[in-house]
Formats: C-alpha cells, sequence, structure tokens
C-alpha cells in the first residue's frame, strides 16, 4: 500500500490537534482516496473501494479510528483493520515477520 499523501497527513494532524473525532481526520483519507481514483492512480473502481483504502490508510497512520463492530464488517474486514491500527500505533513501524523482519531462507 502507497504511503499516505502529504496534504492528507497534515489535514488530519490539524484536526486531531483541533480535537476533532477520529472520523473526521479519516476523512481527510477517505478524500484523497476519492481524488486518486478519479485520476486513475489505481485500480480502485468503486467509492466503496476509495473508502475503504481510505480507511486502511487512516488507520496505519496513527488515527484512533476503532475496526468495525461485530456483525457490521466480515471477520476478515474487523482482522485487516485491527492490524493496520497497529501498525499505526507501532513505534517503530516494522514489518509482522517474524526473526526480526528477516525474510525467510536469509542468513542471521
Amino acid at each position: 500500500m502507497p504511503e499516505p499523501e502529504k496534504e492528507a497527513m497534515e489535514r488530519a494532524q490539524e484536526d486531531a490537534r483541533e480535537g476533532k473525532s477520529p472520523s473526521t481526520q479519516a476523512g481527510e483519507f477517505v478524500q484523497q482516496e476519492m481524488h486518486n481514483i478519479r485520476e486513475g492512480k489505481h485500480g480502485a473502481r468503486s467509492a466503496n473501494q476509495a473508502i475503504a483504502i481510505g480507511l486502511s490508510e487512516a488507520r496505519r497512520a496513527g488515527v484512533k479510528l476503532p475496526a468495525p463492530k461485530q456483525g457490521k464488517a466480515s471477520p476478515q474486514v474487523r482482522r485487516k483493520a485491527e492490524l493496520d491500527l497497529q501498525k499505526g500505533e507501532s513505534s517503530r513501524g516494522g514489518s509482522h515477520l517474524p526473526g526480526g523482519g528477516l525474510a525467510q531462507g536469509a542468513p542471521r
């Protein structure tokens, strides 16, 4: 997944400083994704895909947006949202690979 646009990050941080809700902060990322889809920057086709990508990027950028409640989304979507949230909260932002992020079969 590409890095979030710098402008969206700055707008979301400004929203956070102003005390706005996490959903408002995440809206900046969704708005940026809608713009990217209209420009044809990636293969997403629908507004729903843009929303999903924007929310994922917001969670990865550190917006404290909770995963959808049970019954509102599939278990796979909930799990992905939880992983994105963990990635956003982690200070080092490293990979989830065991062994310190080394690729499988790499010499240690």
